[in-house]
């Protein structure tokens, strides 16, 4: 057995989701367990290096982690032939234009969602990524991290056993209390609610919602959108008041076709305005012929046809049966590593071994179609096609 580095240039993990999810959780845990295993039995063992524009919080991210390697010149860090891959956490507006500049340099390129803020920005990407894909042998990927939660996965064990019978519907309740500054300090960047730094959140969660739908539930065939921006004005880092330029909140209905050809409806409401009163911060409730499941990041619980109760509508008298004491949860059968983390050791087996590896950025590209799709919805208050994506 033996073990390879693989160089890897990373940018833009000062954030909070570049950092936690992609650099602690990912990259220095695979480096800690000794790198991700191949099937021949060899080891590939990530070797980082940090690229952002503030020097001090790039070297102390590094030297924090046990990264040896960081900088400010990404062009220098392109040039290196020993990183042969480029990762990108950085902010959605610039990501086309990182990703075709890592192309040409001859990396193979991962990125965040959404890949780009416009669909033809992300068509544009895909088709390059592609060429570079027949003509160069570059792979690509665009994180979807949730299909590798927990709870979805235990979702989708029901799914592919049947459980559901013919699918019908799926209701999915996302969302919690951002505060607004004033009185508790925020718990979410003030740009999240600026639409001219790509805030907003239809741009922030239809790109999850699109590869969750698609790969669990059905491909989306339509969507009927309402954004709505509920709280107008927000604090700042620095407590300074601002206006809210982009949505907070989207309630959307969607149009799928499920996996065996059956018509099912998604129910999908999003909001930073909302107090939590349910299992988790995100919920999928999926109901069928044969049965029901409700899911959140990690849990799972089911109910079958033949345990279903028989309440009984009688407004006049207080409810006497415990809904939630109706349902089985479903049991941890295997040990769930961390879903960014799985992904990126995927995306490291096909980059070096050609393992299948599926979620391309022409998946990515899906996400800010229904983007588009849901916010064009809104402003003409009507059903929007989303047709089929092709290179």
């Amino acid at each position: 057995m033996t073990t390879q580095t693989l160089g890897i240039i990373m940018h833009g993990v000062t954030g909070r989701m570049g950092m936690n999810q992609h650099l602690i959780r990912s990259i220095c845990a695979i480096r800690a367990q000794g790198g991700v295993p191949l099937s021949n039995g060899d080891r590939v063992l990530p070797d980082p290096i940090l690229i952002g524009r503030n020097a001090e919080k790039v070297q102390a991210l590094a030297q924090a982690h046990g990264i040896a390697r960081w900088g400010t010149d990404l062009d220098a860090a392109l040039a290196n032939p020993a990183d042969t891959v480029f990762f990108d956490a950085g902010t959605t507006q610039m990501r086309p234009q990182l990703l075709a500049k890592a192309i040409a340099a001859g990396k193979h390129v991962y990125c965040e969602k959404p890949v780009a803020t416009t669909l033809d920005e992300a068509m544009a990407i895909a088709r390059m990524a592609d060429e570079a894909r027949r003509t160069r042998g570059l792979k690509s990927g665009a994180v979807q991290d949730k299909l590798f939660l927990p709870g979805l996965r235990k979702l989708d064990m029901l799914r592919r056993a049947g459980f559901f019978g013919r699918m019908l519907s799926v209701q999915l309740e996302f969302g919690y209390w951002v505060f607004e500054g004033d009185l508790q300090p925020i718990q979410r960047p003030s740009w999240n609610y600026r639409k001219e730094d790509g805030g907003g959140m239809i741009l922030d969660m239809m790109c999850h919602w699109r590869y969750v739908l698609d790969n669990l539930f059905g491909e989306v065939q339509a969507v009927s959108c309402l954004a709505t921006t509920h709280i107008p004005r927000r604090w700042d880092e620095a407590g300074q008041p601002y206006d809210c330029t982009a949505d907070d909140a989207a309630y959307a209905t969607c149009a799928l076709t499920g996996h065996n050809g059956e018509p099912v409806i998604a129910q999908i409401n999003m909001s930073w305005a909302t107090r939590v009163r349910r299992d988790d911060l995100v919920t999928f409730h999926v109901d069928g012929t044969e049965g029901s499941a409700v899911a959140g990041l990690q849990e799972c619980r089911a109910q079958s046809r033949v345990a279903t109760p028989r309440p009984v509508w009688n407004p006049d008298v207080k409810q006497t049966m415990n809904f939630f004491d109706q349902w089985q949860e479903i049991p941890d059968s295997e040990v769930y590593d961390n879903g960014f983390k799985i992904q990126w050791e995927r995306f490291i087996r096909h980059v070096v071994e050609d393992a299948p590896y599926k979620w391309n950025l022409l998946e990515g590209a899906k996400g800010v179609q229904l983007v588009e799709a849901a916010l064009q919805s809104s402003r003409e208050r009507r059903w929007i096609d989303v047709p089929e994506l092709r290179l």
